[in-house]
């Protein structure tokens, strides 16, 4: 018996049995007409896209406590780090922000 499944509980005997019952299964491939076939735009980003990190600059920040204690509670619940769910929530206001910021110095530069 190895590790891993002495551990869990189950023997190489249960799991051999489960696994020769997926092996044993054929897929049938038929000749039949799709339908009707219709093709999307590709809505993926690219793998540039997903590898993609803005530039951070690291802050000193005071916080108060029950800010980082709610924070790190729900990071724990997420599997997460505190510090990520702060940062994207600051990304994420900024980011609904940057109209009315867009808007606020226009509207300076007009006055100008």
């Amino acid at each position: 018996m190895n590790v891993k499944t002495q551990r869990s509980g189950v023997s190489e005997k249960a799991n051999a049995g489960a696994s020769r019952r997926y092996a044993e299964t054929k897929i049938k491939y038929t000749d039949e007409p799709l339908g009707k076939v219709q093709v999307i735009p590709d809505f993926l980003p690219s793998p540039a896209e997903l590898a993609f990190r803005e530039e951070g600059v690291k802050v000193t920040l005071a916080l108060s406590k029950k800010s980082i204690e709610f924070f790190k509670s729900e990071a724990s619940k997420h599997h997460t780090q505190y510090q990520r769910m702060i940062r994207r929530l600051l990304d994420a206001y900024v980011d609904g922000q940057a109209p009315t910021l867009q808007a606020t110095r226009t509207l300076r530069d007009k006055a100008e």
